[in-house]
């Protein structure tokens, strides 16, 4: 079984405020075309103060992505919290969970770039002891009893509509995250598939006395998959929005390993790597069936893709790819 996932990120080079007023508005009709056509999940992300205008705020476009859907799994991979007021973060997720009927999860992850601590005034340093505090405080939000909090008594309203609280996962691809994931009672996501972090977050879970929670690992393959009549052509003309964003990926990641991750400099390397995928519907249909790609993750907006390529690979695989694959 394969299952199919679609992210947006918003990342659009030199886009004028029209330009992404039409992101946006697409990104909403398309989302309303995923959850009528077999597609799992919608996946968002949350940076700051990036040039290329990246998301930095998914869990407002989730609550118009809920309102346009019924069905589709909407999840926010990552929430930056140590750059939210943990009450207000708390506030957010409840209010969304009720907008979505509870088809919100979320990753709480520490983000790894200081310039957005510093634009955002939060301290660096300290920040993983912070994320363990605010995770505490978000838990004892969403029991809507009083707590006290920085000295004062504090309530939060409404509780969410998920009991005790929305689907968590912590995000990160290192030992401490999975030794925190396991200490604080969560689920794990790690960036990338490493067996012996895999190893840590189920012996420190079992240390506490508790079972291992779910761990959400990328599987092989390809991070980015698109669909096209012809990919020659797609990758002619519409190769480099999808440089611009693996040269963006890289540049932040620096010495951190992720999935996404492709250190390619011209169009022709990409397309010769892994990471970003274009194939025809039939190719796409057999490398499914074949078990190859057991996800195939759709960026539809890669870059600030044009409208006419974006729309011809959601098309093809709601129409061609997916019924092929229904048994």
């Amino acid at each position: 079984m394969t299952f199919f996932a679609t992210r947006y990120d918003f990342r659009a080079p030199g886009a004028s405020p029209t330009a992404r007023a039409e992101l946006f508005a697409r990104a909403v009709e398309q989302v309303k075309y995923l959850d009528t056509h077999g597609q799992d999940v919608v996946m968002l992300s949350e940076h700051h103060g990036s040039p290329d205008g990246y998301l930095p705020n998914p869990l407002m476009v989730a609550s118009a992505f809920a309102a346009a859907t019924s069905r589709i799994m909407l999840t926010v991979s990552a929430v930056v919290v140590n750059l939210h007021h943990p009450l207000r973060l708390a506030e957010d997720i409840a209010l969304l969970d009720h907008l979505s009927g509870g088809r919100v999860s979320y990753t709480l992850g520490l983000g790894y770039l200081p310039q957005e601590y510093a634009q955002l005034g939060a301290p660096w340093r300290t920040r993983g002891a912070d994320i363990e505090r605010a995770i505490t405080v978000l838990r004892q939000a969403w029991t809507g009893e009083e707590f006290e909090f920085e000295g004062r008594t504090v309530r939060v309203t409404p509780t969410p509509l998920t009991q005790p609280h929305p689907m968590l996962f912590y995000g990160g691809g290192s030992r401490a995250a999975a030794l925190r994931a396991a200490r604080l009672d969560l689920g794990f996501q790690p960036q990338v598939a490493d067996p012996e972090l895999r190893e840590m977050y189920d012996a420190e879970c079992r240390a506490h006395g508790r079972e291992p929670g779910f761990m959400m690992t990328p599987p092989q393959g390809p991070s980015t998959v698109f669909c096209a009549a012809d990919p020659d052509r797609f990758w002619s003309e519409y190769g480099e929005y999808l440089l611009a964003d693996a040269k963006a990926y890289d540049a932040w990641h620096g010495d951190h390993a992720s999935h996404v991750r492709d250190s390619s400099s011209t169009v022709s390397e990409l397309r010769s790597g892994t990471g970003y995928v274009v194939c025809t519907p039939d190719e796409l249909i057999e490398r499914c069936r074949s078990r190859e790609f057991r996800l195939v993750t759709s960026h539809p907006l890669c870059g600030g893709m044009p409208a006419t390529p974006s729309w011809e690979s959601v098309n093809l695989i709601g129409e061609k790819v997916i019924p092929a694959l229904v048994p």
